[in-house]
């Protein structure tokens, strides 16, 4: 996280574990809405488990887990009633910071030309309950993008810094994750406000947490807790051990952009783009994909105007339009571009990898593409010779 950015400050020394007993969880949204916040977090709703405004637990996914594999999504009952035992669902963090549609600019007209219309009202106060640690990482590459660039978007900065975030290490991984490999989960680094490692017995319900902000322990102090027993402590870590050996795919990252850049023009990629539908599923759930549209509207009388941000995807033939025509006219092109970004020239523009291991792209994909998959197929199969095309591979969003 960016030197004074929204997670600022931290604690000066480590916190020690603490325990909270599940009982006590509505004080912890009694602390957070006395302070202003709209707690977001996980719910039920048409089929799958989301993201959206929580007004206590029992909006929570109580005894909900999910059952993914490639284009497949259903939900099914646990045998307990874990508050957090899912993966991800179809949703990220992702459109909180970046709406789906946005307005950059307003204006009216004036004898003198337009003039900005100012927003008076400043984004919600959010505290984002259960964010994975895939998910934290999305928003830290977000966060580079979007804050730590040359140019910091106003609008991603106002709602960044009205976050509070309460993270979940990882327990039950999907059957398309793959946060380990990517070493982004299943244990949360850090960029948290609060995290904590959710513990269901048979006769005791309760979460061991940690404190990653002074602002994180002031709302601790109002949550009934006690110092977490070394017993206590090893019950959590073994949860999070077991869903790293449980994950359901695997990447092998190493030396992977220079692999992929001695394979651009391999026949592989004209097989996954005969599956490729090119509709974008895989853009729109990934929490770290930030491709967007940018237009000019004005009202009928001509006396308002407005710039709209609108998400877009690299997947459509019109986003790579440059005057004349398309630079990637082919489904292959795009979904080279895709993965390319992802996972070989992300490195070069922001020193990481463009993908979390969250699985998302996988399971909603309806034609069932594997991206872990098309990567261990790229590298078993032998480099080719690059050839020049009139199609740019290397081409950034």
């Amino acid at each position: 996280m960016r030197k004074g950015g929204p997670m600022d400050p931290s604690p000066s020394t480590p916190s020690p574990l603490v325990t909270i007993e599940r009982r006590d969880i509505p004080a912890l949204f009694q602390a957070l809405t006395a302070r202003g916040y709209q707690v977001v977090g996980p719910t039920v709703r048409d089929g799958a488990i989301v993201y959206d405004r929580l007004a206590g637990p029992d909006d929570l996914p109580a005894g909900w887990t999910e059952v993914q594999d490639a284009a497949q999504y259903r939900l099914a009952r646990r045998r307990d009633q874990a508050l957090f035992g899912y993966a991800v669902g179809p949703r990220s963090w992702k459109s909180l910071l970046l709406p789906p549609e946005s307005c950059l600019w307003r204006g009216r007209r004036t004898t003198a030309g337009f003039e900005p219309i100012k927003e008076l009202t400043p984004p919600p106060r959010c505290a984002l309950l259960g964010v994975r640690p895939c998910d934290l990482k999305a928003l830290e590459i977000l966060d580079t993008v979007f804050l730590n660039g040359p140019f910091a978007d106003h609008g991603y900065a106002q709602r960044r810094e009205r976050l509070f975030i309460v993270a979940v290490h990882c327990t039950q991984p999907g059957g398309t994750c793959f946060c380990a490999s990517m070493g982004t989960g299943p244990h949360a680094a850090g960029g948290y406000d609060l995290a904590w490692t959710e513990v269901v017995g048979p006769s005791r319900h309760y979460f061991v947490a940690e404190i990653g902000t002074a602002r994180g322990a002031a709302v601790l102090r109002e949550v009934p807790s006690a110092p977490a027993t070394a017993v206590e402590r090893e019950a959590a870590a073994c949860r999070v051990t077991d869903a790293a050996a449980k994950m359901g795919r695997t990447v092998e990252t190493a030396n992977l952009p220079a692999l992929l850049d001695r394979r651009l023009e391999h026949p592989r990629w004209d097989d996954v783009a005969a599956r490729c539908l090119a509709c974008g599923n895989c853009t729109s759930v990934c929490p770290t994909c930030f491709c967007a549209a940018v237009t000019d509207v004005t009202d009928l009388t001509g006396g308002r105007a407005e710039r709209r941000r609108t998400w877009d995807s690299c997947f459509t033939l019109g986003f790579s339009y440059i005057h004349g025509g398309s630079v990637r006219v082919s489904a292959k092109a795009r979904y080279r571009q895709w993965l390319l970004h992802k996972f070989d020239t992300w490195q070069a523009q922001f020193g990481t990898f463009g993908c979390v291991g969250c699985g998302r792209c996988i399971t909603w994909c309806p034609a069932g593409i594997d991206v872990t998959e098309e990567l261990r197929a790229l590298r078993a199969a032998p480099p080719t010779p690059p050839e020049m095309t009139q199609e740019a591979p290397h081409a950034h969003p």
